[in-house]
């Protein structure tokens, strides 16, 4: 893949422009949901990099993250004009930039893109590291590709757009950076939640932006060293096996934000990192107190075991039919492909459960 470029923003039209050079763009074509049409694009449309910019505008939250809406890319790019050496520039959400890189990375048999992340957790996760796709058959990211964007650049400006619960969202992705880092980074997350509070405050928003920064970089060094997810790239995964259960399952109820859900999927996995590799039950409760409190919890009873069972029999990362869990030593101690017995599971559900 082409090596991905990663700007923390200060002057956002300098870079963006300055990201452009670097790509070939017979059009240029800017990809949005509603809210971000409303909200974002305003910010972008003064710009002269972006004028001629074609608008193709999606329907917004994960619900249309779909082959339907994939589809209406692809058609709204061919009826463009847009050929191999067009740009797509992505501004949105994770559902905007997973869903429009992949459309990028499939047209024409791809063309370059951009990625502008509006939300906390686009910018510390979906946006970073050239994971691509939608969601099929009931499933998250289903079906997808791994294509890098020319430039992903992250301006902590959007931010003052979003209401809490999505800053929380991403926090949690932060949180599980913290996690397979080290303890001061980690100690950092759970002593600064409360920048999210006022982002109107320049301090805030200056201390949100160096933890973005500490948390790209570490999204950054993974995906560098392992970019198709062989063997240390299933770091990034802790809390998501789990996670991505409980996800699927609100799905079919009422949808959870995914960072939420990674939140409830890192308290049953540092459960069982707890139980089956040494993670400090000390460190574990203290994490997992910080979660009760911001995140809450989803509810869940006996009867949904094994539906999330099953759900966690799906994910990506399963070899040989087990189920394949990232868990921890220690903050910062790393055990990919790690296994775990149905009851193993079912007692971390207990512990998510009741505490």
């Amino acid at each position: 893949m082409n090596t991905q470029k990663v700007i923390i923003s200060r002057n956002l039209e300098e870079e963006l422009s300055a990201a452009m050079v670097d790509c070939e763009r017979d059009r240029l074509f800017v990809l949005v949901d509603e809210n971000t049409e409303r909200l974002c694009l305003p910010l972008l449309s003064d710009m002269d990099c972006m004028k001629g910019a074609q608008v193709i505008t999606i329907g917004a939250t994960d619900a249309n993250k779909t082959v339907n809406t994939l589809q209406q890319v692809w058609t709204a790019l061919q009826q463009g004009g847009a050929t191999r050496h067009s740009l797509l520039v992505n501004l949105g959400g994770g559902m905007v930039t997973d869903l429009g890189g992949f459309a990028a990375a499939t047209f024409k048999r791809g063309l370059n893109y951009i990625n502008i992340p509006t939300t906390l957790l686009a910018m510390v996760d979906a946006s970073v590291g050239g994971k691509t796709g939608v969601n099929f058959g009931g499933l998250k990211n289903e079906v997808g590709v791994f294509s890098n964007a020319s430039a992903v650049i992250l301006d902590t400006t959007f931010l003052k757009t979003m209401d809490h619960e999505n800053l929380l969202s991403g926090y949690a992705e932060m949180l599980k950076h913290g996690l397979i880092s080290d303890d001061r980074h980690w100690a950092e997350i759970l002593k600064h939640q409360e920048t999210l509070e006022n982002l109107e405050s320049t301090d805030n928003l200056v201390k949100l932006s160096a933890l973005l920064a500490d948390s790209v970089a570490v999204k950054q060094r993974i995906v560098t060293e392992d970019p198709t997810e062989q063997g240390l790239r299933k770091a990034l995964n802790l809390g998501h096996t789990v996670g991505h259960a409980f996800e699927s399952l609100a799905l079919q109820r009422k949808p959870i934000l995914h960072g939420y859900a990674v939140a409830y999927g890192l308290v049953c996995e540092l459960y069982l990192s707890c139980v089956k590799t040494g993670f400090p039950t000390d460190k574990m409760r203290q994490t997992v107190s910080f979660i009760r409190e911001h995140y809450g919890q989803m509810s869940i009873t006996c009867d949904d075991y094994p539906t999330l069972l099953q759900l966690m029999t799906h994910d990506k990362k399963n070899v040989a039919g087990k189920i394949n869990f990232t868990l921890l030593g220690g903050v910062g101690d790393i055990r990919i492909n790690q296994t775990a017995t149905e009851e193993d599971i079912k007692e971390a559900l207990d512990f998510y459960r009741e505490g």
